[in-house]
């Protein structure tokens, strides 16, 4: 697999250099080493901060949601790794603006482990914080374990809604309880078709046969639940949409929310041919699809593969998900 690298050791860093440069008028740093990032124009005083984070190597998430109207800050590990907890505090204190601050990330042991911890450093400087953990993916435990599933794509619902209260000024109840409706209404399955590559190892992380597909796989490669022949596209999103609905009890006259997200080395065409099998699916169910979304979002470098979120809304959620928003990756 080529790259375009400098020295692996350093691929992080230039990376958010990078970003950084671009966008001086939407980032900046929180931090010396530049691994927390807050929003331009933050704090935002007298409103509710939100700060994640997690490893590297799956843009937009985490840092491409740093803006109005989402997240307000970020902490960034190296690939597939979680920020320090000292990250995590430098990010939370750029991003308190005196109404508390939500730390709203994805179910990974190493992240909820340095996020605790930084909610204890808060603590020192008053600063009050609340957790809520995305937990979308299907494949990766049972219903009656839904707490302990993984956060991949349905991250982008939650970050949205939940910024968008903070953006109009609600308060820290309401904005976690905006992020609590986002994770219950949400529901997300993946498959992968090649693996991924560390930039720093040259390896990949697992291996996948030609013309073999793996159903559920996790974002940074962790098994799925079904591994055979690759499939017809329609035949994916059978299995995909199937799978989310009904974990989700979707039934006729929901109103939801579609995300197609490609893991990174998925052309766009492919997605939309995911997209029209997987709004077919949903129609027959008696669904009525408010908003669609296609694209990357929640990417594991240059895996191939894709992932479909569905995310049951009510009136609440579709005013928050309609809300404007902005950052370098994402605009409404």
């Amino acid at each position: 697999m080529k790259k375009l690298l400098n020295d692996p050791e350093y691929f992080v860093d230039e990376m958010l250099d990078g970003l950084l440069r671009a966008h001086p008028d939407m980032l900046k740093a929180a931090s010396d080493d530049r691994r927390a990032l807050v929003r331009a124009d933050a704090p935002l005083e007298g409103k509710v901060g939100i700060v994640t984070g997690g490893g590297s190597g799956h843009l937009p998430v985490f840092l491409g949601y740093v803006g109005r109207g989402l997240c307000t800050g970020v902490a960034i590990g190296n690939v597939f790794s979680s920020p320090s907890s000292e990250q995590i505090l430098e990010a939370t204190r750029a991003s308190s603006g005196g109404a508390g601050v939500l730390y709203l990330y994805g179910n990974y042991g190493g992240d909820v482990l340095n996020f605790d911890l930084a909610a204890d450093m808060a603590e020192f400087d008053d600063i009050q914080t609340r957790t809520v953990l995305v937990t979308d993916d299907v494949a990766s435990a049972p219903p009656d374990r839904a707490s302990d599933r993984r956060g991949v794509a349905g991250l982008f619902f939650a970050f949205k809604c939940a910024g968008a209260a903070a953006e109009r000024g609600d308060s820290l109840d309401d904005v976690v309880a905006a992020a609590q409706a986002v994770v219950a209404a949400t529901r997300s399955m993946g498959i992968g078709l090649s693996p991924t590559i560390l930039p720093a190892a040259g390896e990949a992380t697992f291996e996948l046969g030609d013309g073999e597909m793996e159903i559920g796989i996790g974002i940074h490669g962790e098994p799925g639940v079904h591994r055979g022949p690759l499939e017809s596209a329609d035949a994916v999103a059978d299995r995909l949409v199937g799978a989310i609905a009904d974990d989700l009890g979707l039934t006729q006259g929901d109103r939801v929310a579609v995300l197609v997200n490609g893991m990174g080395a998925t052309p766009l065409e492919e997605l939309y041919i995911l997209y029209r099998r997987a709004e077919q699916l949903l129609a027959e169910r008696g669904a009525e699809i408010h908003r669609r979304f296609i694209g990357e979002f929640a990417t594991s470098l240059e895996m191939a593969g894709a992932s479909i979120s569905v995310m049951r809304l009510n009136e609440s959620l579709a005013e928050l998900l309609d809300a404007p928003a902005r950052s370098p990756f994402f605009c409404q």
